[in-house]
């Protein structure tokens, strides 16, 4: 003879499924790993942004590494984090190895972003704002040199971002 008390469970356990399901993703969701950055680290950031935004009309140069002569885009990014200690290779393929692989919904003001195809690394921007409209990214690209554009909305650039790394993440430690 069964117990009468447990005669509702098979007509529940569809709804007691779904509801830890949704318990699940809600609670997956809410621990998802936070960029809360102090106040400090946020004027950080903004001050590397204001620096990079002052390069834009730098014509572009394949290698080049300096407001003089033109910039690549590594060549750019290296540029402009090396004047805030913040030390990066010249070349995009290994910065896109150096610092902390962030997700792109969580980029933030001095990240940098990866571009290529089939995985291959073949440009590096600095991200400027990450907004509801898209992420704006400060480079020096090939045919306009150093500029300041919404790469979400390029039809260009957005095929081909890749990833994020934040390669200032060691500077959150106040």
């Amino acid at each position: 003879m069964s117990d009468p008390s447990c005669s509702c469970l098979p007509r529940l356990r569809p709804i007691l499924c779904i509801s830890l399901i949704s318990f699940v993703f809600v609670l997956g969701s809410a621990f998802s790993p936070s960029r809360s950055l102090s106040t400090e680290m946020v004027q950080f950031r903004e001050e590397i942004i204001d620096y990079a935004r002052q390069f834009v009309g730098i014509r572009y140069r394949y290698a080049g590494r300096n407001p003089g002569t033109g910039f690549d885009c590594s060549g750019f990014t290296s540029y402009i984090l090396e004047k805030f200690d913040a030390e990066v290779s010249s070349s995009s393929s290994t910065q896109s190895v150096q610092g902390i692989k962030v997700p792109l919904r969580n980029v933030m003001p001095g990240d940098l972003l990866f571009f290529g195809r089939r995985g291959r690394i073949q440009h590096v921007a600095i991200v400027v704002e990450n907004n509801p409209d898209g992420i704006i990214c400060v480079h020096s690209t090939c045919s306009r040199g150093v500029i300041v554009e919404n790469v979400s909305t390029s039809s260009y650039w957005r095929p081909r971002i890749l990833f994020a790394r934040d390669v200032l993440g060691r500077r959150l430690v106040d």
